[in-house]
């Protein structure tokens, strides 16, 4: 079983790989404590990625600042390994709408 940050690192590496812009999100340098792990860009899309290993659960808050970002118009989700390939069909299709 990977570990969630090898999983997070499989995460980058494919948003690494499509052209994404994103960053790895630190609360404790910056300060806004639920805030996904990843802001990623893709095609235009905004993305908040929390990732936790299979068995992970997200905080309160966590789950809250998705929601967040859900109704701001953005794209936010808790991804787990079991959820990597769908995850990707979703950033495919993101950069589909632009015909790439």
């Amino acid at each position: 079983m990977q570990t969630e940050k090898q999983f997070e690192n499989k995460v980058k590496k494919y948003l690494k790989e499509q052209g994404a812009w994103f960053i790895k999100y630190n609360p404790e340098f910056f300060g806004a404590k639920g805030t996904p792990d990843i802001l990623a860009c893709c095609n235009g899309y905004f993305l908040g990625i929390e990732v936790k290993r299979e068995t992970g659960k997200p905080s309160e808050l966590q789950l809250k600042k998705i929601e967040q970002i859900k109704q701001a118009g953005g794209i936010a989700m808790v991804l787990k390994p079991s959820g990597f390939e769908n995850f990707k069909k979703l950033v495919e299709g993101l950069y589909a709408k632009s015909g790439r």
